[in-house]
């Protein structure tokens, strides 16, 4: 049994109406607009009904007239709450003392984390901190502005570029970001620019060096293409050899495409767990029971608890557990070859570089196999062949 919300804040009672007669009650309670609500009879045959606490002292010219008196059986509401309230100091002065005591637990640095793709070892930043008074249990008023802050752990940091502070709550974050840095190369030596894949030369830009190679030579692996020897005689020399030759590579790959095709999809169907988090660990309060999914997908939200601004080590942890549903699509042999030459393509791509690009593609072998469609293609792929290889020691005469 529930009243309104209105009654819950003015208090109400449930009442058995005992002896008289109900119905003349009744029609009284409507005459004279006294609310009544949850109206019933008991096993026994009496009257109970719910009145708000103005309205039960309103009752009794009504009760007089039809010879009926009342027995309260529940008593509900906010004044009722207060009362027991006032009535258990104890429990309210440990209630107190439990807000103090969050209060001032909220005072005290709980957590301190590094944040930030920093090539400096996090154990490196925490030390410098703590050597600046910056730990876990520091009380917060001892601590200089983040500022501040700030720039001491900068000066203590020198491979950083730039260090902030920031206070959330009982945690404070420092986020680094390094220095840049030229990254040191060794001094290149000699070397030549020679074919790493048997290719036809479709293009030949030398920077450095001597090109030995024209477009639409054929050339075999290991052959120079850009020499690094210039000149003839007393006056040749080594030098660093740079540039780019494009040529055609053939690549033969064996594909092999399943018929049927698995896809994970949300069914819509949805658990949800609550837990209360004190520091780093969590109890569960709710959520419990329920069949296991056999797939499933989890997500989790943290919602602190705060006093003003300052974030308590407390708080509540939702955690949404969705079901996940394998569904089997089945393709015809076209779809299951074509999606075959999709995937081949991108993996060949990928492996032959950023500047590779496919000129024609000849499907030698095709058949169905155990649901599969199995393939022998043979690509034609322009790319880079160039690698360099060093000069170990200058040609004889």
């Amino acid at each position: 049994m529930k009243g309104t919300w209105m009654a819950t804040v003015r208090g109400y009672v449930w009442v058995k109406l005992v002896g008289g007669d109900p119905q003349a009650f009744l029609n009284l309670a409507v005459a004279e607009r006294i609310a009544l609500w949850n109206i019933a009879y008991a096993k026994s045959g009496e009257l109970t009904f719910g009145v708000t606490i103005p309205d039960f002292f309103r009752l009794p010219p009504l009760l007089k007239k039809c010879g009926a008196r009342t027995r309260i059986l529940q008593k509900r509401g906010l004044p009722f709450q207060l009362a027991r309230l006032s009535r258990r100091k104890t429990f309210a002065a440990g209630l107190l003392a439990f807000a103090a005591l969050l209060f001032v637990l909220s005072t005290f640095v709980w957590q301190v984390k590094v944040e930030g793709e920093s090539l400096i070892p996090p154990e490196r930043i925490l030390q410098a901190a703590q050597e600046e008074g910056l730990h876990r249990y520091q009380w917060f008023p001892r601590l200089p502005d983040a500022e501040s802050l700030a720039r001491k752990l900068a000066a203590k940091l020198p491979d950083a570029a730039w260090v902030g502070v920031e206070k959330k709550g009982t945690s404070v974050i420092i986020t680094v970001v390094d220095a840049t840095k030229p990254d040191p190369k060794s001094a290149a030596g000699p070397r030549d620019l020679v074919a790493k894949e048997d290719a036809v030369v479709t293009r030949v830009v030398a920077e450095n060096g001597k090109p030995l190679v024209e477009r639409n030579d054929r050339v075999r692996k290991g052959q120079v293409l850009v020499s690094g020897w210039l000149g003839d005689g007393e006056l040749r020399k080594a030098v660093v050899s740079e540039g780019k030759v494009m040529g055609l590579v053939w690549h033969e790959m064996r594909i092999v495409s399943p018929q049927t095709r698995q896809q994970k999809m949300l069914t819509g169907e949805s658990k949800e767990r609550t837990y209360l988090v004190i520091g780093s660990r969590a109890v569960q309060i709710s959520g419990y029971g329920g069949a296991p999914y056999a797939e499933s997908r989890t997500g989790t939200t943290v919602h602190p608890w705060r006093i003003f601004s300052w974030q308590l080590p407390f708080g509540i942890l939702k955690e949404k557990e969705m079901e996940v549903l394998t569904v089997r699509d089945s393709l015809t042999s076209g779809e299951a070859k074509e999606a075959g030459l999709r995937q081949a393509r991108q993996e060949l791509l990928s492996r032959c570089g950023p500047d590779a690009r496919i000129t024609s593609e000849n499907i030698l072998h095709e058949q169905k196999e155990n649901g599969k469609v199995v393939l022998t293609v043979l690509f034609e792929v322009e790319q880079s062949i160039a690698v360099e290889r060093p000069i170990v020691q200058a040609p004889a005469g």
